[in-house]
């Protein structure tokens, strides 16, 4: 059956990310800087960017592309004109590896990778950039004690103002940087969407603006060990701080089929979008054989659950981006946005 388009009147966002098309097939490096390609020379995520679109009866406004430091800049800059070339306004997911942001002798270290994707975000007029960049992912400890999270609270909130004043952000194309907190086990610390927003406010009182904000996953507050309720009441008070930034929706545990969420999605995107300050809302869904997820498929065994019962990856998502819409054109008819 062809379904009609289906018109967004939330006036929030849709977007996408790569993830879907799997880390080292789409989104990862080569040892030369080199990120993939298909058979035809043409990115893999742009590939699968363009599948996604041809299929969707939901206009795709957004692209999240993972970045590396790693990666040649030559490389970063022809994926993004490439996205733009099929319509998509790109922003970066800024990822730190090797280093660890919440020690001060890695903060230089860490401060020159930040730069790299900064860098390239600002070279290529880039609104929004985001990150996991407070904690290196599937290592280190959790906090001895209170006085420890927050020396590690402080560091962080040292090492991304520098980035911000030497990147010179406040007078750039870049308008926000939305950081992302992740469940227990890929992180050790910053893993509720209450031990993330410390770091926001404490950077933002430095700053004078609500320029940080949270990029809330719905998968992960749902694997953080708060309940709905909690997350909802947090996410209504960030919202009267204006610390709201993107929503993924991404089911808790599975990362497949927005089907299985257990009610997270709705009830996440719902409290996110009656702020009034949500400005997108992403499809992320990850692959549930990826080789590069092992880690996790071993932290949770039903991280590995094959949610998507005959279809391919695409077409979960274009299923994902169409209940999305409906969700967000509700909201709207209901007078919730």
């Amino acid at each position: 059956m062809t379904i009609a388009p289906i018109e967004n009147t939330s006036g929030i966002q849709l977007g996408i990310l790569g993830t879907h098309l799997g880390f080292l097939d789409a989104l990862v490096p080569d040892e030369n800087g080199k990120l993939p390609r298909n058979a035809d020379g043409e990115f893999v995520v742009a590939a699968g960017a363009r599948e996604i679109i041809e299929l969707s009866p939901v206009k795709v406004d957004l692209i999240q592309i993972s970045s590396f430091g790693t990666t040649q800049p030559d490389e970063k800059d022809a994926l993004i004109a490439a996205v733009r070339e099929l319509g998509l306004e790109p922003q970066l997911v800024m990822m730190v590896g090797g280093v660890n942001p919440m020690e001060p002798d890695d903060e230089d270290e860490a401060l020159a990778q930040l730069m790299v994707n900064l860098n390239a975000a600002l070279r290529n007029n880039i609104v929004q950039v985001n990150s996991t960049s407070v904690e290196t992912w599937m290592e280190g400890t959790p906090p001895a004690n209170e006085e420890e999270f927050q020396a590690r609270v402080a560091q962080n909130i040292k090492l991304h103002l520098r980035a911000y004043h030497e990147a010179g952000l406040a007078d750039s194309c870049i308008r926000n940087w939305n950081i992302e907190f992740l469940r227990p086990g890929e992180f050790q610390n910053f893993t509720s969407l209450a031990k993330l927003r410390p770091i926001l406010t404490g950077l933002n009182e430095q700053i004078g603006s609500p320029y940080f904000k949270a990029l809330i996953d719905a998968a992960h507050c749902g694997d953080s060990g708060l309940n709905i309720p909690e997350n909802e009441a947090i996410i209504a008070s960030m919202g009267e701080a204006d610390e709201i930034g993107p929503f993924h929706c991404s089911v808790p545990t599975t990362r497949g089929c927005l089907s299985s969420d257990d009610g997270w999605v709705g009830a996440l995107l719902t409290a996110n979008a009656k702020t009034g300050k949500l400005p997108s809302a992403f499809v992320e869904l990850f692959r549930h054989d990826d080789p590069a997820l092992e880690p996790l498929r071993k932290l949770e065994p039903g991280h590995g659950v094959d949610t998507t019962l005959g279809r391919t990856y695409t077409e979960v998502m274009v299923d994902g981006l169409i209940d999305t819409v409906r969700r967000l054109n509700n909201l709207k008819n209901r007078g919730l946005v």
